[in-house]
């Protein structure tokens, strides 16, 4: 009550003053009286009119924009407008730290990998982060406070939204077909929701993967196992000649070396998938990487196919980078695949290169028969077959391709296939430059001349 009570001093000290002076302007007239009222009236006025001035312009103040210090009167006024002001600026900065948190919250959610959707009451867009914008085929400015549902028009998510359950999420095919969403609605605020959506295209495809993969190699197995059992029946069962005992032998091992096969494949897998990347410190000779395959490739072939070397030696000498044991693993296998599916009487090439930018290649050439365009792209999936009963009947498991990517993928490089139905193919082991090097020519030693 400070402020009332000054401003009822400061009153009444103007009336006091503008009297005594009336009063004793009143001395000169013959009504000294009555001046002194006057003067009081006339001071009283003043104050009046002062107050008014001063009030009038903080008036003002607050009617325009406040882009400038409040008046800085004394007395009430001026009292009043600094608190006013005062208050206005916090105000002012309490919106700006409101807005600040707000922004670095939504930044914070459009650098999420999942889709976030806001919905009012009436299930009208209210804000979208780009992922879900990038889901529901929206367009965050342009559609905002449209109704969801006249935008998305996918019926399990129509049903779902309307529906009111929303314990478990739902599936379905993003707009166009271009992935398969999980979304999750969760109600929040006065008949708000907030809609998660989440791509699990992958996910679904590792899981057909694995399920795919399972049941191959339970197929894979359950066959040689049918027959081993088939056949150790007949022998237990009946009398067979020394030439049939032999020769059901001779199947039966083929069914064990089979199986056996297959589990030096699944194990080879296994631990590609399981183990670290190979260093960078231990360093493979190309030269004696391609005999190697090259001897392997001959003893498969028997004699019924040419295999040859091109490059690796020389001037064209490197060695690579990476797990010996992988590396011959990998063209090992492009190797025997050659022999196995190119016709006796074919030719099969093996070829190192250097690439322009310093990396290299590896690389297996044969005129089989040749793949065909569509099936190209899965071939280095498990257990995948152009040809299922062929391919059983050349001895192969069906994972020496898978084997040749992983390890293409753990030196850092990738497998090209190139193949034309009729004219043979081309399966190329592509390696970084970080991981090949040139080996120097071992220098020759200087050799007196002989003097007779």
């Amino acid at each position: 009550m400070s402020w009332l009570l000054a401003r009822t001093l400061a009153a009444v000290l103007m009336l006091l003053v503008g009297g005594a002076l009336g009063f004793l302007a009143g001395q000169f007239t013959a009504s000294p009286v009555s001046m002194a009222l006057a003067g009081a009236s006339a001071a009283v006025a003043l104050f009046v009119t002062l107050d008014g001035m001063r009030g009038e312009r903080l008036m003002l103040w607050l009617r325009g924009g406040q882009d400038h210090p409040a008046p800085r009167d004394a007395g009430l006024w001026g009292e009043l407008g600094y608190r006013i002001e005062k208050a206005m600026r916090q105000r002012e900065r309490d919106r700006q730290s409101e807005e600040t948190r707000l922004h670095q919250f939504l930044a914070a959610i459009e650098a999420s990998p999942n889709g976030v959707l806001l919905l009012d009451a009436q299930e009208r867009i209210d804000w979208c982060n780009r992922v879900a914008a990038e889901h529901f085929d929206l367009d965050p400015q342009r559609d905002r406070l449209q109704r969801v549902t006249n935008l998305v028009r996918a019926p399990a998510f129509v049903s779902f939204l309307q529906g009111g359950q929303f314990d478990r999420p739902v599936r379905f095919s993003a707009p166009g077909g271009r992935c398969t969403l999980e979304v999750t609605v969760r109600p929040y605020a006065d008949d708000m929701k907030l809609v998660l959506s989440q791509d699990i295209t992958e996910a679904e495809r590792s899981d057909a993967m694995r399920r795919d993969f399972v049941a191959n190699v339970s197929h894979e197995i359950r066959t040689p196992l049918t027959v081993l059992s088939g056949f150790v029946e007949t022998m237990a069962r009946l009398p067979l000649s020394e030439g049939e005992r032999a020769r059901v032998l001779v199947l039966m091992e083929q069914q064990t070396q089979r199986m056996q096969a297959l589990v030096a494949d699944l194990l080879t897998l296994a631990q590609l998938e399981g183990s670290p990347r190979p260093t960078h410190d231990r360093w493979v000779s190309v030269e004696a990487l391609m005999r190697r395959a090259l001897a392997d490739g001959q003893a498969l072939s028997a004699g019924r196919h040419t295999l040859q070397m091109h490059g690796g030696t020389g001037e064209d000498a490197a060695e690579l980078a990476g797990s010996d044991s992988e590396l011959f693993s990998a063209l090992g296998n492009l190797v025997s695949n050659a022999v196995r599916y190119t016709p006796e009487g074919g030719r099969i090439d093996v070829h190192w290169r250097w690439r322009e930018d310093g990396s290299g290649e590896l690389c297996v050439v044969d005129s089989g028969p040749g793949i065909a365009r569509e099936h190209i792209p899965r071939l280095t999936e498990r257990f995948y077959r152009v040809d299922g009963s062929r391919s059983r009947d050349t001895g192969g498991t069906g994972l020496g391709l898978s084997i040749v990517k992983h390890v293409a993928q753990r030196h850092g490089g990738e497998i090209d296939i190139q193949s034309e139905l009729g004219q043979g193919s081309s399966f190329r082991l592509l390696l970084p430059a970080l991981r090949v090097r040139r080996v120097a020519a071992a220098p020759v030693a200087w050799v007196p001349p002989v003097t007779a």
